[in-house]
């Protein structure tokens, strides 16, 4: 293979700004949707020929791992979960020999039909029998105030900046677009949604000032959230979009790029070929998860019209049609192709759309990475 010439953290930032690197970026893990079941990840160390011994839980919804520093070494991955380890812990076994680290606050109970429930903190959460994920609610399991909390954090990433080399990430803003519900608000309600709007960017700015002294040297990236797409289309109109959302998008992004080098990473599946363009103006480093099975999201379009504005930060396989039903050399042939379209002019960090499932063999996992990385170099 070439030689590596930028470390990880080098490599991310200047894809993103569409600068030459020497090779494309790899993520695995670096946000709640760009990771891996922790059933898929028990089973793909075991194929490995791992310890499976110590895996944790980072997600207690989704059930997603903790990307451990073996894979990420082996895979040549540049990216690592700002999220730190859980402060007090127990164990979790949901069958068989899936046995998982989880936080001391996470205990669901089982159901005489074999299902999970857990409530917490005024959250209800189910999964049924044979599982891969819960259903419900999104409690926080650190189970302690904000500033605690965000005490926890600027710790992390201060230890990861130092002791590592890898791109992080820290979660949970928003992009001013919530849910269906909200998008009929948009139409029925739009000064109501306007006035919500303009109380949140003030929230956000402070809370992202707070974040920034903290642990601003620190960080690379924010994420805001805003799943604006269903399969088919928005699940509002562009018009609508453009005057409730877009504007306090576009204070926020400014704000952040005017204080900070943090980039912003916007996280929303589905068909928003649509909204993309102000999403780009908004001032959105990179879009992610890229669901090119979606309506418009066809990835030679994407690249062609918005290559040289956005980095996209996902897209490099199919998890809906291709990953989890179709063998290693198909994936690797699908992968391929996908990195020919999006990693040409830079712009692109590969990861595959959306979380690794749990029913994902692992030789279709090892076959998507090692493509990702043996085609990865300019």
């Amino acid at each position: 293979m070439p030689k590596e010439t930028l470390n990880s953290r080098q490599r991310v930032h200047m894809a993103i700004e569409h600068k030459e690197t020497d090779r494309m970026p790899i993520d695995l893990g670096v946000h709640f949707s760009t990771g891996i079941s922790v059933f898929a990840y028990k089973n793909l160390r075991e194929y490995l020929g791992l310890d499976t011994g110590k895996i944790e839980i980072a997600d207690c919804i989704q059930l997603l791992a903790r990307v451990d520093d073996d894979i990420i070494d082996l895979f040549h991955i540049d990216t690592m979960l700002l999220n730190p380890p859980w402060p007090e812990t127990g164990s979790w076994n949901p069958r068989d020999d899936y046995n998982f680290i989880v936080p001391s606050t996470f205990t669901p109970h089982k159901n005489d039909n074999g299902s999970w429930e857990l409530s917490y903190n005024g959250q209800h959460m189910y999964m049924p029998e044979g599982g891969f994920f819960f259903d419900g609610g999104g409690p926080d399991f650190y189970g302690m105030d904000e500033d605690k909390k965000l005490a926890l954090f600027a710790k992390r990433a201060e230890k990861l900046h130092k002791e590592t080399d890898k791109f992080i990430m820290m979660m949970g803003f928003t992009g001013f677009f919530y849910d269906i519900e909200f998008a009929c608000k948009m139409l029925l309600e739009p000064d109501e949604c306007k006035r919500g709007n303009e109380i949140q960017l003030k929230n956000s700015i402070e809370q992202f000032d707070k974040i920034n002294r903290l642990m601003g040297k620190y960080i690379d990236s924010i994420e805001v959230n805003s799943d604006l797409g269903t399969q088919m289309n928005l699940m509002c109109t562009p018009d609508s979009y453009i005057e409730i959302c877009y504007p306090y998008l576009k204070k926020f992004c400014d704000h952040v790029h005017n204080t900070s080098n943090i980039k912003i990473f916007m996280h929303s599946c589905g068909a928003i070929s649509s909204a993309l363009p102000y999403i780009c103006d908004a001032g959105v480093d990179a879009i992610n998860p890229v669901q090119i099975s979606a309506k418009g999201m066809e990835p030679n379009m994407l690249k062609e019209k918005f290559g040289d504005k956005i980095c996209f930060w996902g897209g490099g396989c199919n998890t809906q049609e291709v990953l989890w039903c179709k063998t290693p050399d198909e994936i690797k042939a699908h992968v391929k192709n996908l990195i020919g379209i999006f990693k040409p002019n830079g712009g692109f960090v590969f990861n595959q759309v959306h979380n690794i499932m749990g029913n994902v063999p692992p030789e279709n996992i090892v076959a998507m990475l090692n493509t990702a990385y043996e085609n990865s170099f300019f």
